[in-house]
C-alpha cells in the first residue's frame, strides 16, 4: 500500500498535536502552503512535518 502524500486539516491536527485555527492560520500566513480539492483543504505531509521543523529551530 502506498504511503498517503496529503492529508486533510483534521488529520494534520492529529498528526501534529496543534489546532485547526493554528494550521489555518499558518497557510494564511503564508507559512504552510494548501491543496483544495472541490470542498477539501489538504496540505502535504512533508511541507507540514519541514514547517514542524523549522518552528522547533
Amino acid at each position: 500500500m502506498a504511503t498517503p502524500i496529503t492529508c486533510t486539516i483534521r488529520e494534520a491536527c492529529k498528526a501534529s498535536g496543534l489546532g485547526e485555527t493554528k494550521l489555518y492560520e499558518a497557510i494564511k500566513n503564508k507559512e504552510l502552503s494548501r491543496i483544495k480539492v472541490g470542498r477539501r483543504t489538504l496540505v502535504r505531509y512533508d511541507q507540514l512535518k519541514a514547517w514542524l521543523e523549522s518552528k522547533a529551530a
